[in-house]
């Protein structure tokens, strides 16, 4: 994570807490050293970030720091907490608890809005009985996708036939109660759509398929313009 990235990360995590929280703390969630959290922390406090607090004891950023211009508006957050309930009934347990931590941390940016929970929202979701959660090998598959990994994975078709393949994983596509991983498949030398559900994630590679994934997905698109398709094609398309 780029220093930059990582300071702005650090004050988004300082704005949704409500009590002091030690550098230890702070470093174990941006996946960083204490000692890379106290200079950030000072970084943060030469620009006039508010912070309260010291090493050993905890930090606290105090309310009213980058706020009304940018507040959200009650529409704004309801759509916001709708996406992100969808997220947490139903995404894999990784994403579903970013979800949760999003949501403090964008209500805890409203310029005098209420803490989490104390305001209840206009509109919630509900998933419906069909509804599948996602297995935690989807989180496997994002960070492979962000971190361009071929993947080792076997594979079910809907007639039962199976078959090993390496693949490169593209892009999962979100259908109500389906998930449908696009990849380059080595086999077939050709894009193609797997189910995740009847997908078994066996190996992340150390190796990083060649190429720009943006050119990648852009290749992806040109075949598959309508993605949408994919929900009636994925068993056809993955052989």
């Amino acid at each position: 994570m780029a220093r930059t990235t990582r300071i702005f990360e650090l004050l988004a995590v300082l704005r949704a807490r409500r009590v002091p929280t030690t550098a230890l703390e702070l470093a174990r969630e941006l996946g960083v050293s204490s000692r890379s959290i106290y200079r950030d922390i000072e970084t943060l406090r030469a620009i006039g970030a508010p912070i309260d607090g010291q090493a050993g004891v905890g930090y606290l950023l105090r309310r009213g720091f980058f706020l009304p211009e940018f507040a959200f508006s009650t529409d704004e957050l309801d759509a916001l907490a709708l996406g992100l309930g969808w997220v947490q009934q139903r995404a894999d347990p990784a994403l579903a608890g970013c979800g949760e931590s999003a949501l403090a941390k964008i209500l805890a940016a409203r310029a005098n809005g209420p803490a989490l929970g104390q305001d209840p929202p206009a509109i919630v979701t509900a998933a419906s009985l069909s509804a599948r959660l996602d297995p935690p090998q989807v989180a496997l598959l994002r960070d492979a996708i962000r971190r361009q990994r071929k993947v080792a994975i076997g594979y079910e078709d809907a007639s039962g036939a199976r078959s090993e393949r390496i693949v490169w994983p593209v892009i999962i596509v979100y259908f109500d109660d389906v998930r449908v991983l696009a990849a380059w498949c080595e086999l077939r030398s050709a894009f193609r759509h797997f189910r995740v559900d009847r997908l078994h994630v066996k190996e992340t590679l150390q190796d990083r398929y060649p190429g720009r994934r943006q050119s990648i997905v852009t290749r992806w698109q040109q075949q598959d313009r309508d993605w949408r398709s994919l929900l009636t094609v994925s068993d056809v398309a993955a052989v």
